[in-house]
């Protein structure tokens, strides 16, 4: 029984330590805090607003919200605003985001109005600082070009952001990059969500890989916010907790005692 004991323990204690985030040298989250941040812009994609568009982003940045956004390259390497790596639902049209150069995509509408995919480069230059930033890289599998090139114009950036993604080897480069920057690992309840199955999406569900990346917040699927390792960063280890994405009222009083800032989605939150 006392083998047991000690293997039991030495689990535990293993566990703790694959997902503890980062303890020391901490950025700072002040100026994050008290802030919604609208996901994609303010959009309204029906209603002629379209999601990750500079239309979705200036209605953001004059209600005075945070905005959060999706990052990927082009064929010819330039970081643009977009989701989903493949253009079929947004655009209409066949192929991935890096199969066509700026320029080509440029031929692209969203949702069928006038808006096209952004640069990140004009989409800093609009924002100017004006309302902080979670900025999210699209990395689809090992290729983490985008961080290098995107961080390149952050670094001349003025304004508050910080950066996150579902892909660890995202948070990877940056700690060993830029550690002074924020940045956060997305996670999901991916066996139970999506159905996924394997060792890689049971460690990300529940953040076995925190050791290696050492994130300074945790952006969860705020259904699942019981998940025991998300709970344990935030309230062992004192990380922030940012949910994704609220798309009530409803959820967002439901979630408030769980999660620090709110990413949300089609409706406007009431401050109180």
């Amino acid at each position: 029984m006392a083998v047991i004991g000690i293997i039991a323990a030495a689990a535990v204690i293993l566990y703790l330590l694959a997902i503890m985030p980062r303890m020391v040298h901490r950025a700072d989250r002040k100026p994050f805090q008290g802030v919604f941040y609208a996901h994609r812009g303010l959009h309204d994609n029906e209603g002629g607003v379209p999601e990750n568009s500079m239309k979705a982003f200036r209605k953001a940045v004059e209600a005075g919200y945070g905005i959060e956004l999706d990052v990927q390259l082009s064929k010819d390497r330039v970081p643009v605003v977009f989701h989903d790596f493949t253009l079929n639902r947004v655009c209409g049209v066949k192929g991935k985001v890096c199969e066509y150069t700026y320029e080509e995509l440029q031929r692209f509408r969203l949702y069928g109005t006038e808006e096209r995919i952004p640069r990140f480069e004009d989409f800093l230059r609009m924002v100017d600082g004006r309302v902080p930033l979670i900025v999210e890289y699209k990395v689809e599998w090992t290729d983490v070009s985008v961080c290098p090139l995107a961080d390149r114009l952050l670094q001349g950036y003025k304004g508050t952001y910080c950066i996150e993604s579902f892909n660890p080897l995202a948070l990877l480069w940056y700690r060993k990059n830029r550690n002074e920057v924020m940045r956060g690992q997305l996670s999901d309840a991916f066996l139970q969500e999506e159905g996924l199955k394997g060792l890689l999406y049971f460690a990300l569900e529940h953040m076995l890989l925190n050791f290696a990346t050492k994130p300074d917040f945790i952006a969860y699927n705020h259904k699942y916010y019981w998940t025991l390792s998300r709970q344990i960063c935030r309230k062992l280890y004192r990380g922030l907790a940012v949910a994704w994405t609220i798309r009530s009222q409803e959820e967002l009083d439901a979630r408030r005692k769980d999660y620090d800032l709110f990413i949300f989605d089609s409706f406007i939150p009431a401050e109180r």
